[in-house]
């Protein structure tokens, strides 16, 4: 990367699809204050964009993340505890925006992901990772703790992982991560990743846009509560609303008539 060059910057992958790119090669693509202010300003940019239907995150170079850039930790290790606290605030505030983007997010993960890297790899809705990835939740050797991705990494991986993996700080393989639940695919290389991605993007244009922000919510709305009859109620009111409304009923119109739906590239 040269000076010139955005750490972060975005690419107009295809028609609906938006990569958010981590370019910092030389550094391992490794995040500070800066860079993840500048995550948080991407993401709310495609999050507003509504071209955009699909989103890829993605990095340059050998490695997805090395995690906190250790200038930075040099940086918080002198500051006080408020200054510390405002900082976490930021990188709790990135997971959080990325967690909840309405639309799916790709994650395609090559080389390392230490640290928060992990996080951010837990909080797409999609991870692809080639057969030589490498994950670690490496803080406690630092004498730190993986704070605020925790609640993100211990939905991914589950609790009886995270409590092996927070403490002992060991690097898993992208088999083991695609074990845990924290990759849903492993590929050989980087170009089978990237075919890979190419294929799920095919699939996805052939769903309705609203549908699957609304299907994204639906997993928030139910997941680990109990059973009741709020819960009953509430996705009863969600698939009433959606089948009245402007999508739905041309979803549905497409397929009893036996016609492709209108949100479908005519190269699909």
């Amino acid at each position: 990367m040269t000076d010139q060059e955005p750490a972060v910057r975005l690419n107009h992958r295809a028609k609906g699809v938006t990569e958010v790119v981590l370019n910092r090669p030389d550094k391992r693509n490794a995040f500070d204050d800066v860079i993840i202010q500048q995550l948080i300003k991407a993401l709310e940019q495609v999050e507003a964009d509504n071209n955009t239907h699909v989103v890829i995150l993605r990095s340059e170079g050998k490695h997805f993340s090395a995690g906190a850039d250790l200038g930075w930790m040099r940086r918080m290790a002198d500051n006080s505890r408020q200054e510390n606290l405002d900082d976490s605030r930021q990188l709790a505030r990135l997971m959080n925006v990325l967690n909840h983007l309405s639309k799916p997010v790709i994650g395609l993960v090559q080389g390392a992901a230490f640290g928060g890297a992990v996080g951010l790899a837990a909080c797409c809705d999609i991870v692809l990772a080639t057969e030589k990835a490498s994950f670690c939740l490496s803080e406690v050797k630092l004498g730190l703790i993986p704070a605020v991705i925790s609640p993100y990494v211990v939905r991914a991986i589950g609790e009886r992982q995270a409590r092996r993996y927070f403490i002992s700080a060991e690097v898993f393989t992208a088999r083991q991560a695609e074990h845990f639940g924290l990759v849903h695919e492993v590929c050989e290389d980087e170009s089978a990743m990237e075919r890979r991605c190419d294929e799920l993007l095919l699939q996805l244009a052939l769903n309705g846009p609203e549908a699957m922000k609304a299907a994204k919510d639906l997993v928030f709305a139910v997941s680990h509560k109990v059973i009741g009859q709020d819960v009953i109620d509430d996705t009863a009111q969600r698939i009433a609303d959606i089948r009245v409304g402007e999508e739905g009923q041309e979803g549905l119109n497409a397929f009893l008539n036996k016609r492709r739906a209108n949100w479908i590239p005519e190269s699909n």
